[in-house]
């Protein structure tokens, strides 16, 4: 009962949050006079609608045969009349020479490089299922704490030691011969 009423408690409050609230419909006006001219009337307005609808898609200026990039809008130019906008001489601003540009990006891409070798090698020996590996390892003391918990349980329920399991275990395995 509770688990029910607080699923219901959580729908109601998901369909009151803002995300969830449906716009609100528009009145219609229908004339009773005469129903068939209400209707063509409806159905023109959403004729007319639909035709105002631009369904192609915006395309880039520079470029007409690229779409226009989302983000890729001209602040200066829109806001050049705009005494408080500034574009030269901005506070904080680093201008720096190409040389140093040149410097900048050659230490990037050492940088680049070297973390790209880090993450090649960190694939590889992830990728590695054979060998002195780490999941290997895991797997390997990972099958022998259950083989150890097995032995320590056999030994308490048929008195026999672990080394006494081995050598039973090399008998019926062919390894030791039998005493005669």
């Amino acid at each position: 009962m509770a688990k029910n009423l607080t699923i219901l408690l959580a729908a109601l409050f998901a369909t009151r949050t803002s995300a969830f609230v449906a716009p609100t419909p528009r009145p219609v006006a229908i004339a009773a006079s005469s129903s068939s001219t209400s209707y063509a009337r409806l159905f023109s307005s959403a004729t007319d609608k639909t035709a105002e609808i631009d369904d192609a898609p915006n395309m880039n200026p520079d470029n007409p045969a690229l779409p226009a990039l989302r983000g890729d809008y001209d602040w200066d130019a829109e806001y050049a009349a705009d005494d408080d906008w500034i574009t030269e001489n901005v506070p904080g601003k680093i201008v720096i020479n190409e040389v140093e540009l040149a410097a900048q990006v050659t230490e990037l891409t050492k940088l680049e490089d070297a973390y790209r070798k880090v993450r090649k090698e960190r694939e590889y020996t992830q990728a590695r299922i054979i060998g002195f590996v780490p999941q290997a390892e895991m797997y390997n003391g990972r099958a022998a704490m259950f083989f150890l918990v097995v032995g320590l349980l056999t030994e308490l329920w048929t008195g026999i030691s672990i080394p006494g399991q081995i050598e039973e275990m090399a008998r019926v395995g062919g390894f030791i011969g039998p005493d005669f």
